[in-house]
């Protein structure tokens, strides 16, 4: 599938934000001594360098140029025995599909265990309002299932992997080193500036239930608006939560307009 939906994205995304800031890539370039990226039209794809070790954080679109950039950076894709995965759409994983160039046919590919139930065919995932299910994402390399909080090591690397439903309801955040957050398309940049981010679990819910306390719950929402409108530099917009019934909360914060 990753050819066409590369295509598709392609055209689509251009034509649809052109002139606007909800994609804001990095250009192909070494961010410091441990972290590069690749530009793949609005994508990035992440490489972290520890020593003689190099692991790739997901696999962007089925790009043509991406051995070549990634040769600008002074990786070669035959090093790269690792790779870590956020979440299955097409422009994380375009390049381990089953159609793809086979840059990383021997690569392990490291997936949360919710988001893998996507990859095969046991959950499809819904687009536009839930009315359009994708097609199903092929991938044959070898994976290892992740659980949300698991703390793993590859080659002295230390990665630690957080689940955060919402985007997909597998997604996993990875923390490296204490020190580097990838955090695929958590965080989503609003076209008129600003961010989003959607949640399908929801701390607070968790605790006042426990509590005893859940008739407070809208009151702690509210809070989110008072806390933005404190920063004085964005507005807080929000359309659902899960306190009053909604499919998941959504915090979006959208820059002031002086």
């Amino acid at each position: 599938m990753s050819k066409k939906a590369t295509e598709f994205q392609r055209k689509e995304m251009s034509r649809m934000y052109r002139g606007k800031e909800i994609f804001k890539p990095l250009n192909t370039g070494w961010i410091d001594q441990n972290v590069a990226c690749v530009r793949e039209w609005v994508a990035n794809i992440f490489f972290y360098r520890k020593g003689d070790a190099t692991i790739m954080i997901d696999a962007g679109y089925n790009y043509d140029r991406l051995a070549e950039k990634m040769g600008w950076l002074g990786i070669d894709p035959k090093s790269i025995r690792h790779i870590l995965i956020t979440h299955q759409d097409t422009d994380h994983v375009g390049a381990v599909e089953a159609d793809s160039p086979g840059l990383f046919r021997d690569a392990t590919l490291y997936i949360g265990e919710t988001e893998n139930k996507y990859l095969t065919g046991e959950t499809r995932r819904k687009v536009i309002y839930h009315l359009y299910k994708l097609p199903q994402v092929i991938i044959n390399n070898e994976k290892v299932l992740l659980r949300d909080g698991q703390i793993m090591d590859i080659d002295g690397i230390k990665i630690e992997c957080f689940l955060v439903p919402g985007h997909t309801w597998g997604h996993m955040v990875y923390l490296i080193d204490d020190k580097y957050l990838f955090t695929g398309d958590t965080i989503w940049f609003g076209a008129d500036g600003g961010y989003e981010g959607r949640f399908t679990q929801c701390g607070i819910c968790t605790l006042l239930k426990k509590l005893g306390l859940y008739d407070l719950t809208p009151a702690m929402c509210h809070l989110d608006y008072t806390m933005s409108e404190a920063g004085g530099v964005t507005n807080f917009v929000r359309q659902y939560t899960l306190a009053s019934g909604g499919p998941y909360c959504d915090c979006g914060y959208k820059k002031k307009t002086v």
